[in-house]
């Protein structure tokens, strides 16, 4: 009976110490776990702990820093609620914006808020219509993935100072605005210029894991041949100088309407 008090004992001290470091792990021990899950980053200077961090460092893989993280995980992690606050800064990408974990393997993010330098993040290689650059800023309120698809989503989205870069040369798009709701997996997104800029947009998308479909009406404001030159790498402008896009793909194509749709203009 003793010998089996003296092991309760000593299972309990050992559960407590445990317990005590993990609560107060530094952030550089929790890196060896914390690493294969970063997809080739890496952290450097890191100060503070696992719940409670900071990297002054974040690299690539082939070393290029990128910026710095700074992170709050709540400690109900340790009996799977996990709840997360992330802030990246850097030249290229700045990010914040709050996460929890949820059952059936859900993932809910909010006030989120995201700026971005195509230019430097997007990968160099040959698009038809050229590499998008200028400065994309997103703010999500709020979205629930599920296998990284989102079942609700509510955002808005600017694309300030818009350009395609071609062989060519720049085409300026100007500045354009769009937003984003889902409601039971069916993406709704809307986007439009501000009236003022090189190009007028007016354009709908709907996606969904089964399909696409895609509406939209370009026309230039102006006389730039090279804006006019990339338009009519989307479609034949009408009489008016509109370029009208209708696609679809997936099931979207089976939709009425669709089939004529796809006859009468390029694929994407």
């Amino acid at each position: 009976m003793k010998y089996l008090r003296k092991c309760l004992i000593g299972f309990g001290i050992l559960a407590l110490v445990v317990a005590l470091l993990l609560w107060f792990l530094p952030a550089r021990l929790a890196l060896p776990w914390i690493g294969p899950q970063l997809h080739g980053l890496r952290l450097q200077q890191l100060q503070g702990s696992l719940w409670d961090g900071h990297a002054g460092q974040v690299l690539t893989a082939d070393g290029h820093v990128m910026g710095r993280l700074q992170w709050t995980l709540s400690r109900r992690a340790l009996f799977g609620q996990a709840q997360a606050q992330l802030e990246f800064h850097g030249p290229p990408l700045d990010f914040s914006g709050g996460m929890q974990r949820l059952p059936d393997h859900k993932l809910e993010w909010h006030d989120v808020s995201l700026r971005a330098e195509l230019g430097t993040l997007m990968p160099r290689t040959s698009l038809p219509l050229g590499q998008p650059r200028g400065e994309l800023q997103l703010n999500i309120e709020h979205a629930l993935l599920q296998g990284g698809w989102p079942l609700q989503l509510q955002a808005q989205a600017q694309w300030r100072h818009a350009v395609m870069h071609t062989r060519d040369g720049d085409v300026a798009l100007g500045d354009l605005h769009g937003q984003a709701q889902a409601q039971a997996g069916v993406i709704q997104a809307q986007w439009h210029d501000d009236g003022q800029g090189p190009l007028q947009v007016d354009g709908q998308l709907q996606l969904s894991p089964l399909g696409w479909r895609l509406d939209a009406t370009l026309r230039a404001r102006q006389t730039d041949p090279a804006l006019r030159h990339w338009l009519a790498g989307l479609g034949q402008p009408g009489a008016d100088g509109d370029v009208h896009i209708q696609r679809s793909g997936g099931l979207a194509a089976t939709l009425p309407g669709a089939a004529a749709t796809n006859q009468s203009t390029k694929p994407p």
